[in-house]
């Protein structure tokens, strides 16, 4: 696992046996005690690793019971730092590409964020994702990543596919952190055809931006939600 913190490590695993099933809903994760054993770390690694559960909303703590698993279908863990695809589960998500990465020369005007000289010099990649749970569309996203420190994305293939997945395999990139814009907006033309509503219809609208594993560079994404079936979850 590289340099992944011990506990992203901890919480990856767990996520993926909840998504895939082996924890199902209402079951108990193993106990602090019985993870610090397993894997060989300390208490406060597993908690980090459990609270980071919580925020996606897969799991409940109960004082003097433990870890309960928490799956709601009709609610997504988006307010994260876990992606869509952990939100939702790749079992039940699919991706259709709309524009494939593209390498521009420059940064799309006007952008909703300040960009550092570093990733201005640096261009931009673009893609553009529609994603679906049940073939019912959910997000529709675009996403921005500074071209520079990012070699040959534009041939990557991302269908079905997690973008954070791929930044952690293919260029070791953690996301750190970030900070989002949420607020209703008109559906226009676009968006309403993607999620089958009229125009005007209000959909949420999220500008999200990453801190990544490079200093003074981020990952920006502007995102479309349908919550008319799936509410967005998140703790604080």
């Amino acid at each position: 696992m590289g340099n992944i913190p011990y506990y992203k490590q901890i919480y990856e695993l767990l996520r993926r046996q909840i998504l895939d099933e082996e924890f199902t809903e209402g079951d108990l994760l193993p106990s602090e005690n019985e993870l610090c054993t397993r894997h060989g770390v300390t208490r406060p690694t597993i908690r980090h690793a459990l609270d980071a559960l919580v925020n996606d909303g897969l799991i409940v703590k109960h004082k003097g019971k433990g870890s309960i698993v928490r799956r709601n279908p009709n609610v997504v863990g988006i307010l994260s730092l876990s992606g869509i695809t952990s939100a939702l589960g790749k079992h039940n998500l699919q991706t259709e590409i709309i524009a494939r990465p593209l390498h521009m020369a420059h940064w799309p005007e006007p952008f909703p964020f300040h960009l550092s000289d570093a990733e201005i010099d640096a261009g931009c990649i673009c893609m553009e994702r529609l994603r679906k749970v049940t073939d019912k569309a959910i997000f529709y996203e675009r996403t921005y990543l500074p071209a520079s420190y990012f070699p040959r994305f534009t041939q990557r293939n991302m269908e079905n596919r997690s973008l954070f997945e791929v930044l952690r395999k293919g260029y070791h990139v953690e996301i750190k952190a970030g900070e989002q814009l949420i607020r209703s907006i008109p559906a226009d033309e676009n968006i309403s055809r993607y999620f089958k509503v009229l125009q005007g219809h209000p959909v949420l609208y999220l500008e999200r931006k990453f801190v990544i594993t490079f200093p003074d560079v981020y990952i920006y994404s502007l995102l479309y939600c349908n919550t008319e079936e799936f509410a967005l979850y998140g703790t604080f």
